[in-house]
């Protein structure tokens, strides 16, 4: 995957809940997909991966994610109401709130796939509402430069606007700049219903590992695998009826959305996806809902976590 780089100033605010600052994108190549597989003989054939329920070549993967995100970035927000019934506000409220951000002093973190910001923006707002932090910041990564914009457009209205708590980058999650993005650097990792799109996990996975420093915390927020067989018989049968119903009426854009839903069901097991976090070098609890991961809605949804050792 190539990476052309280019630096880009931008600041953002917002008035309650917020994060803005001097603002710095990469330009890279985009962040996330999923599990590689290799068809055909080792020397001649393509490899391959998943985009959707669809196989297509690894290195096209990025750019058929990217103009998915170009067409819902401005209906992101909407989006996401549309593949969790609403409810993703909340479970982003229990991800953030279940870190504590500012606990123990000021962090540094990174938020990757996160170009909208409405994880930084919790980030910053629970440092600085119940610790009194105003130290903490956050370094919003993404691939898209069309979610930057959307997260840049709503940060100009909150008070972290112009400080130095919050700054966008423009890179790919699988290979981060390693002269803008050091190893040993960040307090905290958070990544959002952005790792399912990644052409690699173990690669992101990777990367963010080096980037941690020793004894930070990984924390991904993703759908998930329902457990409970009526109430995945009654998601399928609302995500595949519904929502790209929903895309076409809302946004006009079936297509996009139905990539979405399809990418939600490649997207491995809870206990799978912890030992894929374990190989990547991090710490987890045992492989059950409450240990290494913590179901949300029956598994609609879940929150890994893991302790880099």
């Amino acid at each position: 995957m190539q990476t052309a780089s280019r630096a880009l100033r931008a600041s953002a605010g917002r008035t309650r809940s917020g994060f803005g600052a001097a603002a710095t994108q990469l330009r890279a190549n985009h962040t996330q997909p999923q599990p590689q597989a290799h068809t055909g003989t080792a020397d001649a054939s393509p490899r391959t991966t998943s985009f959707g329920f669809r196989t297509v070549p690894e290195d096209s993967k990025e750019s058929l994610v990217k103009n998915v995100f170009d067409s819902v970035a401005s209906n992101y927000d909407l989006m996401n109401d549309a593949t969790s019934m609403g409810v993703h506000r909340i479970w982003k409220d229990t991800f953030v709130g279940d870190l504590r951000p500012g606990r123990r002093g000021p962090m540094r973190c990174i938020d990757v796939a996160g170009g909208t910001g409405d994880i930084a923006l919790r980030i910053l707002d629970h440092a600085r509402e119940e610790y009194a932090d105003r130290e903490t910041s956050v370094e919003v990564v993404d691939i898209n430069a069309q979610m930057l914009k959307e997260g840049f457009k709503r940060f100009k209205k909150t008070m972290y606007h112009n400080t130095p708590q919050v700054s966008f980058h423009e890179a790919n999650a699988q290979s981060l700049p390693k002269e803008k993005f050091l190893d040993n650097t960040y307090d905290l990792y958070t990544i959002a219903f952005g790792i399912r799109n990644c052409t690699s996990i173990p690669d992101v996975l990777k990367e963010a590992h080096r980037v941690l420093k020793p004894g930070a915390t990984f924390a991904c927020l993703e759908f998930s695998k329902v457990n409970n067989p009526l109430l995945a018989a009654a998601y399928d049968q609302y995500s595949f009826s519904v929502i790209p119903l929903l895309g076409t009426i809302l946004a006009g854009d079936r297509d996009s959305y139905q990539y979405l839903i399809e990418s939600i069901r490649k997207f491995p097991s809870q206990p799978t996806f912890a030992q894929m976090i374990r190989d990547a070098g991090f710490s987890t609890g045992a492989d059950e809902d409450g240990g290494a991961w913590t179901d949300l809605w029956g598994g609609i949804a879940s929150i890994h976590t893991g302790v880099k050792v």
